[in-house]
């Protein structure tokens, strides 16, 4: 395992417009390697970018948050992470949490747990004292949650499909931000 050091942010909607070829590639190589992100494979460029680019207006209206990490050396995407705030006048107190993705090349540094952090801060400054999320059962993904003090809700059969196509049982996760 390298040294590589990372610098994690949170995207502004202009930063994700100029840079969707490479958020693109991003998730088309995760995709591609078998995370189950919501997408089939093999996932073609153009499927992926035109849906990133769809994702700018949202970004930029304030109904999507977006975090990445960086390479601090090259500046190349390795890792990103979204927040949707739950827009309806009863749930302004939660977001859930989705399409966190590291590059399979950065696997091993942590990244997800520091997208994560970075994602939960900023939630609980804006207000939002619940999470929630849903990742595919027994995967690398489900034991990082575990590990971040994630709860679990329970396991729903057959919920989406991976990559390959088969279906797949999801677990659902909750995290309290408050105290």
């Amino acid at each position: 395992m390298s040294s590589t050091a990372y610098v994690v942010e949170e995207l502004t909607a202009e930063e994700l417009d100029g840079s969707v070829a490479e958020f693109a590639g991003l998730l088309a190589d995760t995709v591609n390697c078998g995370a189950s992100v919501g997408f089939l494979a093999p996932l073609e460029p153009e499927e992926s970018s035109a849906w990133w680019r769809a994702l700018v207006p949202e970004l930029a209206a304030g109904r999507l948050l977006v975090w990445t990490a960086r390479a601090a050396d090259d500046g190349r995407l390795a890792g990103t992470v979204q927040l949707r705030p739950a827009a309806t006048a009863n749930g302004r107190h939660r977001g859930e949490v989705a399409k966190l993705m590291v590059h399979p090349a950065d696997r091993g540094h942590q990244l997800a747990g520091r997208l994560l952090a970075a994602l939960e801060e900023r939630a609980a400054a804006s207000g939002i004292r619940l999470l929630v999320l849903d990742t595919e059962t027994g995967s690398p993904a489900e034991r990082m949650y575990e590990a971040a003090g994630w709860s679990r809700v329970g396991t729903v059969p057959d919920y989406a499909a991976d990559p390959m196509g088969t279906l797949r049982p999801t677990t659902i996760f909750f995290k309290s931000l408050v105290g």
